[in-house]
């Protein structure tokens, strides 16, 4: 099985440093939706791993979350891309949960999800808890200058291996080769 995994706030979709709150805050980066129905003609399945504080923080609650997941699910519908799960943690940072990136329990839940290592599974994020979460399950760490990609760069401490892109769909350039 070909997997990769990809964060949301600023890789697929623009970032915020108020939180996106709602559908109508949701919206992709160019490009991204039909760099994701690429990997998924190539026969790789999507997964999505965020972060979402906003909802322990009582920005917005699960309702609302799951209507902004399902915006995006259409719109990657609508350029023949599929998301096939995405996984979250909704605690604020305080929370000392296990499943927070830059803690890996969200990668192994998608682990046994899956029932694969993630060893090698290329992980796409903007920000260096992504990052260390993807590589302290072994997976392939790609850092992408979208959203705090820039900012993310500049704090030079990459793990080792991190390949660096503008944007998914020249990260995903490189994965499909």
């Amino acid at each position: 099985m070909k997997l990769i995994i990809l964060d949301r706030d600023g890789v697929i979709n623009l970032d915020s440093d108020h939180f996106i709150k709602s559908p109508d805050e949701w919206k992709p980066i160019a490009g991204s939706l039909e760099a994701i129905a690429r990997l998924n003609q190539a026969g790789y399945r999507v997964v999505v791993a965020t972060n979402q504080s906003g909802v322990g923080r009582g920005l917005f609650d699960m309702a609302m979350l799951n209507a902004i997941h399902a915006k995006m699910h259409k719109a990657a519908a609508r350029v023949g891309g599929r998301i096939d799960a995405v996984f979250y943690c909704p605690h604020a940072a305080d929370a000392k949960c296990a499943c927070r990136k830059p803690l890996a329990g969200m990668y192994l839940e998608i682990a046994e999800r899956y029932d694969t290592a993630l060893v090698d599974v290329p992980t796409v994020g903007d920000s260096l808890r992504d990052l260390q979460a993807a590589a302290a399950v072994g997976a392939a760490p790609i850092l992408v200058l979208t959203g705090k990609g820039e900012k993310t760069l500049a704090g030079g401490i990459l793990p080792a291996g991190t390949k660096i892109f503008a944007d998914l769909a020249s990260a995903v350039d490189e994965v499909l080769g």
